[in-house]
């Protein structure tokens, strides 16, 4: 057997695989006299078939399988030794006159190779690294949801201030029809609140979506319907009001501290804002970490140039399914997904520049925290250490399980190494900001 490879350009690669008989002949004959002991033939004794029968009979489709077998071990050794970082599968060259009757055999492969390219994580971005904290306007907003929360709920017949109204928003153009229920203090237009106010159950309001919310992304969740849907949406929608919701507020104290914090955790309404904001921001930081790793991979994604092997993929698109797809579908597919195998590419040089690894037992000691945290929101809080690997040792045996898990710990210490080598800056802003930064609404 003889493998060479023609280098066609940086990205595009040939390699012929040269097939003798000497490389298959007594693989195929070991095959066929053992099917010669087994065939059950008419006529013939099992056993006793002549082996020019059986020849006729299975010689080509043992031939065929035992020269793929051989070219399949073949080619991946050879990719393997010879270090080529390739991009999806070999592709067989399709010859017209290829001919199984001859004795040796000429195979081309096509090969779509990984690019050469550098990344600079010490370049100037525009990222902006945002620390988000709960100021006194949301912490007196939660404490107010709290008393509303706990306090005692009262059913009426009337809108008032400070009621909750529960109804369907509906605009038969536009196939909306969604029940919701509304906090009143939630509306940005006066007009709106002033129509919904005095109303009785059963009653229908006509209002417009322009500037209903204090957030237009409110509009998402009432009217059911996408992000990139609400912005300056401006429609009328009727709201069926088919509930009334008062409350009494529940008092701040002593009962509703231990309820809400565990006994004599908080005593005051001031600690109670203090361990509201600790538990806030604590969240906080995991949704800014999650903004900051996405913005510097879109970075990295637009500023780390290189070309691909874009003929190659797509034809490999074409052939890599359960059932081949037409060209023009499969240039759809790669425009898709081309954006995510940049940065799999840009990952994977990440991580062997810097040296990023999973050893299994960081796996298992970032497993043996997530199953921690789980039980403890089921009041589990001291579970046995026997009880957490014992858990362990079942989701390790889950291979799509330990992929995700690995691709958690991945990103972890990707985030670690961008906060260390990115430029960014920091800005510290309200969750309000925030949220109008997530979806691109806040200047930086």
């Amino acid at each position: 057997m003889n493998i060479t490879r023609n280098n066609v350009d940086a990205l595009n690669a040939v390699v012929t695989v040269e097939v003798n008989k000497s490389d298959y002949a007594d693989k195929v004959q070991a095959v066929l006299t053992n099917y010669r002991k087994t065939a059950n033939i008419p006529g013939f004794r099992k056993g006793a078939v002549p082996m020019g029968l059986i020849q006729k009979q299975y010689g080509k489709a043992v031939l065929l399988d035992e020269v793929n077998k051989l070219l399949q071990e073949s080619l991946n050794n050879y990719l393997v030794e010879e270090k080529l970082d390739i991009l999806g599968n070999p592709l067989p060259k399709v010859t017209d006159d290829f001919n199984w009757d001859t004795d040796d055999f000429k195979f081309e492969f096509e090969l779509g190779l990984a690019p050469e390219f550098a990344v600079d994580l010490s370049a100037k971005t525009n990222v902006v690294k945002y620390t988000v904290v709960a100021d006194e306007t949301m912490l007196n907003a939660q404490i107010a949801r709290i008393q509303k929360q706990y306090g005692k709920v009262i059913a009426k017949d009337t809108v008032a201030e400070g009621n909750d109204v529960a109804g369907i928003f509906a605009n038969e153009v536009l196939g909306i029809n969604n029940r919701t229920t509304l906090d009143l203090e939630d509306l940005a237009d006066k007009k709106a609140v002033k129509a919904i106010l005095g109303k009785k159950v059963g009653e229908v309001v006509t209002l417009n979506t322009k500037g209903l919310f204090k957030d237009d992304h409110k509009l998402m969740d009432v009217l059911n319907i996408g992000h990139d849907d609400v912005h300056g949406l401006a429609i009328d929608v009727t709201f069926t009001i088919d509930e009334v919701i008062g409350y009494e507020p529940a008092h701040l104290d002593q009962e509703l501290f231990d309820r809400l914090f565990g006994p004599q955790t908080v005593t005051s309404v001031d600690e109670m804002k203090a361990k509201i904001k600790e538990d806030a921001e604590r969240q906080f930081v995991q949704q800014a970490d999650q903004k900051y790793l996405n913005d510097v991979t879109e970075f990295l994604v637009e500023s780390t140039k290189f070309d691909l092997p874009a003929a190659f993929l797509k034809k490999w698109i074409q052939t890599n399914g359960e059932n081949p797809i037409a060209a023009e579908e499969a240039e759809i597919e790669y425009e898709r997904s081309e954006k995510g195998l940049r940065y799999q590419l840009i990952e994977g040089k990440i991580m062997k520049d810097h040296n990023l690894q999973i050893t299994f037992d960081e796996l298992k000691d970032y497993t043996g925290g997530l199953i921690k945290q789980q039980m403890a929101q089921f009041g589990q809080m001291n579970p046995t250490e026997e009880d957490i690997q014992g858990i362990v040792a079942r989701v390790m045996t889950n291979q799509d399980e330990v992929r995700r898990l690995s691709e958690q710990v991945m990103n972890q210490k990707m985030l670690d190494l961008f906060k260390t080598k990115v430029k960014a800056k920091n800005k510290v802003v309200n969750y309000e900001d925030f949220v109008k930064a997530m979806y691109g609404e806040l200047k930086h």
